[in-house]
């Protein structure tokens, strides 16, 4: 079976929802992530708390590879959904800043373009668990656009 994700992220674009793109992405349906606005209208990438994501059991925190995880699907959802083309960015690199900590409970994360050229673009994104202002950790992530 041949997935058309180009056909999928029109579909959500339309409807406002990325549910079923993310449901059809077997890492991001691995970790069980959603997608939602803020209050402020922002998109917010949801990791549930799960046990399967702890890396370190004796603190408990989650995996720093799943926070990493985190951080970059936001970016590229964040530029799936602010984009004029249905095509996936393709990542060219990915610089995690890890700040504190991440307790195995609901995390967040939030991206920001800084930059969109037509090749290229850069991408800020913060990791956050009960604070948006005490995040978990951070990113900058450049991707190059098809």
């Amino acid at each position: 079976m041949s997935l058309d994700l180009s056909a999928l992220i029109a579909e959500a674009r339309a409807a406002k929802s990325f549910d079923v793109f993310l449901r059809t992405v077997p890492y991001f349906r691995f970790l069980g992530l959603t997608m939602r606005e803020d209050d402020d209208g922002a998109l917010l990438c949801v990791l549930p708390a799960d046990p399967k994501l702890i890396g370190n059991a004796r603190l408990p925190a989650l995996h720093g590879g799943v926070v990493g995880a985190l951080l970059e699907s936001a970016a590229i959802v964040q530029l799936i959904w602010a984009a004029e083309t249905d095509a996936i960015p393709k990542i060219i690199d990915l610089q995690v800043d890890y700040l504190r900590s991440a307790r195995p409970v609901e995390t967040f994360a939030r991206a920001t373009i800084t930059k969109h050229g037509r090749r290229i673009a850069n991408v800020r994104a913060e990791a956050w668990q009960d604070d948006p202002a005490r995040p978990v950790a951070a990113a900058h992530a450049h991707f190059l656009l098809t």
